[in-house]
């Protein structure tokens, strides 16, 4: 039986939601949960004061109400699932190193930052800095699964080392910038300067507002690596499936760096 918590009224301060973790609530009764403090404020603020509780077995946690007061909702998730029914804060799935988190509403900056394993779900829009790194941080997300039903801000999979990005909707500008491997899929339109000092990895885009001046047109390419992308990410996003569907053009950069990652554009990129 899952774990539920049906939020009381939308909350007049942040809070910190990182505590509601399955790992954490393991074997906590009703009274302790209740008394968790979430509060980061001088008001201070509890389980309790936030949601009504409905206990279940917290493998499965519900939180019935979003806000975009909700910060570090499953950051550290190791195993088990967590569902929002609504919106959340900045640094939503952070840390993650498995199990599920899903978010119906949108999402604030910094989701998925340093997730090393899991899955990310998202149903609206995701803030700037998608699985991106905090800042001081030298790796941003090195490993797992992100989905983004929505759009995304600003430098999306940002010093990105390995995982995968599917957005099914546009990003920000320097989408995929400083990446070192992985592979970020964009359905919509990509802003200015996708792939800005890409070392290595994969951006596959529908279509580019601005091109980044360190990548060379390689031409049309049909790689078998494109065909086994689409099996896999068929079964999570069709617009992504559908991309790579297409007939893309191969463009190799960052040449300012190592320039050993590559690019595909559906939408043929004329400079002006």
């Amino acid at each position: 039986m899952t774990l539920i918590l049906k939020l009381r009224a939308l909350p007049d301060q942040r809070l910190d939601l990182s505590p509601l973790l399955p790992q954490l609530l393991a074997g906590k009764s009703e009274r302790e949960i209740a008394g968790i403090a979430l509060g980061t404020t001088k008001a201070g603020a509890t389980v309790g004061d936030v949601f009504a509780l409905d206990m279940g077995v917290p493998d499965t946690i519900r939180l019935e109400g979003g806000s975009e007061r909700f910060d570090r909702v499953g950051l550290g998730l190791q195993a088990g699932e967590i569902h929002v029914a609504g919106a959340v804060g900045c640094e939503a799935g952070r840390r993650m190193s498995g199990g599920r988190l899903s978010i119906r509403g949108s999402a604030g900056p910094y989701a998925g930052s340093g997730m090393s394993g899991g899955r990310l779900g998202i149903g609206g829009d995701a803030g700037e800095r998608l699985a991106g790194p905090l800042a001081g941080e030298m790796a941003g997300m090195t490993g797992g699964l992100i989905v983004v039903n929505g759009s995304t801000g600003a430098r999306a999979g940002d010093r990105m080392r390995r995982g995968t990005i599917l957005i099914e909707g546009d990003a920000g500008a320097y989408a995929g910038s400083r990446m070192i491997a992985g592979t970020l899929v964009v359905a919509g339109q990509a802003g200015p300067l996708p792939g800005y000092l890409q070392r290595r990895g994969t951006l596959v885009l529908s279509a580019v507002a601005e091109m980044s001046p360190g990548f060379v047109d390689c031409g049309a390419s049909d790689l078998v690596f494109l065909a086994l992308l689409r099996r896999f990410v068929l079964g999570e996003s069709l617009a992504a499936g559908k991309l790579l569907g297409q007939r893309l053009t191969r463009y190799a950069g960052d040449m300012a760096v190592l320039g050993k990652g590559e690019m595909f554009v559906a939408a043929p990129f004329t400079a002006t």
